[in-house]
């Protein structure tokens, strides 16, 4: 039988240490953000039980990894070595590394942090901590990175092509997910020769199933990419994706009986070249006045404004419109708005501009750059109820 290791380090190198311990010794770990209050821990002791110390039901070792905290209740997604190791081989040979260097700033307790590791680790390359409040302050390593790879979501790319883009320029490859990019966000990138892959993935299948090399982003590809060689996805009459993949979890502990195949909640296509196309999540979709929108689609023409340090788009339910659409920003300047507004004018079609406009300083995001979307609901209903 294999205990459970609880990991809640606060130190990203305890944390390694204290994981790559538990993982020698074949034993079962999940993973804790340190930074958890009262609600997450409390949810978590719920999923455990009484005994904090539970006895996974087989001799496996299990990974136990949170999901779903920005959007409802905690889940713990129960990954193995073996599903780890499947998702590092299809990304070593996806983009034909030999061996696999990482410097990682992104949660340890995330699978966009905890697979730069393993990728290190199962390929022999080398796995270095980097210290993202440092590099905002331009406080770069001494060390060369053209062989490694760095992992990102979207603000923090923008923040580092103010502070250090040359440096940026020097990775092998630049891995950029956990939320949709804007257009001006790519072709800055894109004008500086970045090696960016756009990924996407999820908890659940232990991190990307789909990403786009960077000789095709150089190209002017900007969409989710090909299908890694683990994995297969399949699409619904109405565009819904489905996952089918050799890193797929277990399931939501304690329950390990989770079908073969993940039925996602995100809509897409695929083009006659076998590229992925996202288009949004089919449960934030508006339908305002019987027209289909995307929020995905009118934040990254807001995004692009260059305006905005960020910007959310949500449905308001209205008597007339069934929907409108309302978008919660937070400007540079304040009296920036009118640019906004007109700037999006010229891009998108009338049903989809905002009707509603509200201004906050900064949104609720977790540390992946995931929008916490009740909160946000929370708060436009506290301005609109």
């Amino acid at each position: 039988m294999s205990s459970l290791q609880i990991i809640d380090q606060k130190n990203p190198a305890f944390f390694v240490e204290a994981f790559q311990k538990a993982i020698a010794r074949h034993e079962s770990v999940l993973l804790v953000n340190s930074t958890w209050q009262t609600s997450e821990r409390t949810q978590i002791k719920s999923l455990l039980g009484q005994d904090q110390r539970p006895e996974l039901l087989t001799k496996k070792s299990h990974i136990l990894i949170p999901t779903g905290g920005t959007s409802g209740q905690l889940k713990l997604a129960i990954h193995t070595p073996e599903t780890f190791s499947a998702s590092a081989q299809a990304f070593q040979d996806f983009f034909a590394l030999e061996r696999v260097n990482c410097l990682c700033i992104l949660p340890l307790y995330h699978v966009s942090g905890l697979m730069q590791w393993w990728r290190s680790h199962l390929s022999g390359g080398d796995f270095k901590l980097g210290d993202y409040p440092a590099l905002k302050r331009g406080i770069l390593p001494d060390w060369d990175v053209s062989n490694f790879c760095l992992s990102l979501v979207p603000t923090q790319l923008q923040v580092l092509l103010q502070v250090c883009p040359q440096w940026l320029a020097q990775f092998r490859l630049i891995l950029l997910g956990g939320a949709p990019p804007w257009r001006s966000l790519l072709e800055q990138a894109r004008q500086l020769q970045l090696r960016i892959a756009l990924t996407y993935g999820m908890t659940e299948t232990a991190s990307q199933v789909v990403a786009l090399k960077p000789a095709d982003f150089l190209d002017g590809k900007d969409c989710a990419g090909q299908v890694l060689p683990h994995a297969n996805l399949s699409l619904s009459k109405t565009g819904l994706i489905s996952i089918a993949a050799q890193s797929l979890f277990l399931g939501y502990y304690p329950n390990f009986d989770y079908p073969k195949i993940l039925e996602t909640d995100d809509v897409g296509a695929f083009d006659q070249a076998g590229y992925l196309h996202l288009f949004g999540r089919q449960s934030q979709k508006i339908i305002s006045g019987g027209e289909n929108i995307y929020p995905a689609e009118i934040e990254a023409a807001i995004l692009g404004t260059k305006f905005v340090k960020d910007a959310a788009v949500l449905g308001l339910l209205d008597p007339y419109w069934g929907e409108v659409v309302i978008a919660v920003l937070s400007l540079k300047n304040p009296s920036d708005l009118d640019r906004v507004k007109m700037a999006i004018a010229k891009q998108l079609s009338p049903y989809k501009q905002p009707k509603h406009w509200l201004l906050v300083e900064q949104l609720p995001r977790n540390a992946q750059g995931k929008l916490n979307r009740i909160k946000l609901r929370q708060m436009i209903e506290n301005r609109y109820q």
